[in-house]
Protein backbone atom coordinates (compact mmCIF):
# COMPACT_ATOMS: atom_id res chain seq x y z
CA UNK A 1 0.00 0.00 0.00
CA UNK A 2 1.20 3.66 -1.18
CA UNK A 3 1.52 6.00 1.55
CA UNK A 4 0.66 8.91 -0.50
CA UNK A 5 -2.43 9.30 -2.80
CA UNK A 6 -3.01 8.71 -6.05
CA UNK A 7 -2.70 12.53 -6.91
CA UNK A 8 0.05 13.26 -4.19
CA UNK A 9 2.25 10.23 -5.80
CA UNK A 10 1.54 11.74 -9.39
CA UNK A 11 2.84 15.27 -7.97
CA UNK A 12 5.97 13.59 -7.00
CA UNK A 13 6.66 11.35 -9.42
CA UNK A 14 6.13 14.32 -12.16
CA UNK A 15 9.02 16.31 -10.18
CA UNK A 16 11.47 13.80 -10.74
CA UNK A 17 13.50 14.73 -14.14
CA UNK A 18 14.62 11.73 -15.93
CA UNK A 19 18.34 12.24 -16.74
CA UNK A 20 17.89 9.49 -19.46
CA UNK A 21 20.05 6.31 -19.37
CA UNK A 22 23.28 8.61 -20.40
CA UNK A 23 25.57 5.59 -19.51
CA UNK A 24 23.90 3.13 -21.96
CA UNK A 25 23.42 5.56 -24.51
CA UNK A 26 26.78 7.10 -24.45
CA UNK A 27 28.18 3.17 -25.00
CA UNK A 28 25.69 2.99 -28.29
CA UNK A 29 26.85 5.94 -29.34
CA UNK A 30 31.04 4.38 -28.97
CA UNK A 31 29.35 1.56 -30.93
CA UNK A 32 27.97 3.48 -34.03
CA UNK A 33 31.10 5.10 -34.30
CA UNK A 34 33.12 2.13 -33.90
CA UNK A 35 31.47 0.98 -36.53
CA UNK A 36 31.70 3.83 -38.94
CA UNK A 37 27.74 4.34 -38.37
CA UNK A 38 27.01 7.71 -39.57
CA UNK A 39 23.87 9.85 -40.06
CA UNK A 40 21.83 9.85 -37.15
CA UNK A 41 20.66 12.46 -34.61
CA UNK A 42 20.09 12.59 -30.85
CA UNK A 43 17.61 14.99 -29.38
CA UNK A 44 15.59 14.87 -32.79
CA UNK A 45 12.02 16.11 -32.78
CA UNK A 46 9.56 13.22 -33.11
CA UNK A 47 6.48 10.99 -32.08
CA UNK A 48 7.98 9.19 -28.73
CA UNK A 49 11.32 11.03 -28.19
CA UNK A 50 13.66 8.02 -29.64
CA UNK A 51 17.14 8.15 -28.44
CA UNK A 52 18.54 7.97 -31.64
CA UNK A 53 16.85 8.80 -35.03
CA UNK A 54 18.28 8.26 -38.66
CA UNK A 55 16.37 11.23 -40.11
CA UNK A 56 17.41 10.07 -43.87
CA UNK A 57 16.53 6.97 -43.39
CA UNK A 58 13.36 7.34 -41.83
CA UNK A 59 14.53 5.21 -39.24
CA UNK A 60 14.25 5.56 -34.95
CA UNK A 61 16.04 4.01 -32.29
CA UNK A 62 15.17 3.53 -28.79
CA UNK A 63 17.58 2.39 -26.40
CA UNK A 64 14.96 0.35 -23.78
CA UNK A 65 16.34 -0.67 -20.49
CA UNK A 66 15.55 -3.84 -19.33
CA UNK A 67 14.00 -3.06 -16.07
CA UNK A 68 11.34 -0.21 -17.22
CA UNK A 69 10.54 -2.07 -20.31
CA UNK A 70 10.44 -5.31 -19.08
CA UNK A 71 13.36 -8.10 -20.80
CA UNK A 72 11.87 -11.09 -19.71
CA UNK A 73 14.94 -12.80 -17.99
CA UNK A 74 16.53 -9.46 -17.40
CA UNK A 75 13.80 -7.25 -15.41
CA UNK A 76 14.24 -8.37 -11.64
CA UNK A 77 11.03 -6.64 -9.91
CA UNK A 78 11.22 -5.37 -6.90
CA UNK A 79 9.66 -7.36 -3.77
CA UNK A 80 7.43 -4.51 -2.13
CA UNK A 81 4.86 -2.42 -3.71
CA UNK A 82 4.28 -5.11 -6.32
CA UNK A 83 0.98 -3.74 -7.59
CA UNK A 84 2.00 -0.71 -8.50
CA UNK A 85 5.67 -1.84 -10.28
CA UNK A 86 3.43 -4.19 -12.67
CA UNK A 87 0.93 -1.58 -13.26
CA UNK A 88 3.85 0.98 -13.94
CA UNK A 89 5.95 -1.06 -16.13
CA UNK A 90 2.82 -2.56 -18.18
CA UNK A 91 1.87 1.05 -19.07
CA UNK A 92 5.49 1.34 -20.08
CA UNK A 93 4.76 -1.69 -22.52
CA UNK A 94 1.79 -0.34 -23.91
CA UNK A 95 3.01 2.72 -24.30
CA UNK A 96 6.48 1.37 -26.83
CA UNK A 97 3.98 -0.76 -29.00
CA UNK A 98 1.74 2.43 -29.45
CA UNK A 99 4.50 4.27 -30.65
CA UNK A 100 6.11 1.79 -32.18
CA UNK A 101 2.95 1.63 -34.73
CA UNK A 102 2.53 5.43 -34.98
CA UNK A 103 5.80 5.36 -36.32
CA UNK A 104 5.46 2.75 -38.21
CA UNK A 105 2.13 4.35 -40.17
CA UNK A 106 3.84 7.34 -40.95
CA UNK A 107 6.75 5.29 -42.47
CA UNK A 108 9.48 5.10 -40.04
CA UNK A 109 11.62 1.91 -39.24
CA UNK A 110 11.58 1.45 -35.73
CA UNK A 111 14.21 -0.67 -33.44
CA UNK A 112 14.42 -1.13 -30.28
CA UNK A 113 18.06 -2.18 -28.71
CA UNK A 114 17.93 -4.16 -25.00
CA UNK A 115 20.25 -2.67 -22.66
CA UNK A 116 21.93 -6.07 -22.21
CA UNK A 117 22.36 -6.25 -25.91
CA UNK A 118 24.90 -2.75 -25.56
CA UNK A 119 26.91 -4.39 -22.57
CA UNK A 120 26.91 -7.94 -23.99
CA UNK A 121 27.83 -6.66 -27.39
CA UNK A 122 25.11 -9.12 -28.82
CA UNK A 123 24.05 -6.02 -31.08
CA UNK A 124 25.60 -7.25 -34.55
CA UNK A 125 22.12 -8.06 -36.47
CA UNK A 126 20.36 -4.98 -35.61
CA UNK A 127 23.59 -2.83 -36.23
CA UNK A 128 24.18 -4.32 -39.60
CA UNK A 129 20.09 -2.96 -40.15
CA UNK A 130 21.25 0.89 -39.46
CA UNK A 131 24.90 0.27 -41.39
CA UNK A 132 22.92 -1.35 -44.37
CA UNK A 133 20.25 2.05 -44.10
CA UNK A 134 22.36 4.43 -43.68
CA UNK A 135 24.93 2.83 -46.92
CA UNK A 136 21.71 3.75 -49.46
Amino acid sequence: MDTFSKSERSKIMASVKSRGNKSTELQFVSILKDKCITGWRRNYSLIGNPDFVFPRERTAVFIDGCFWHSRPLHCRMPASNKDYWNNKIEKNKIRDKKITRALKAKGWQVIRVWEHEIKSGKLNHKLNRMHNKSLQ
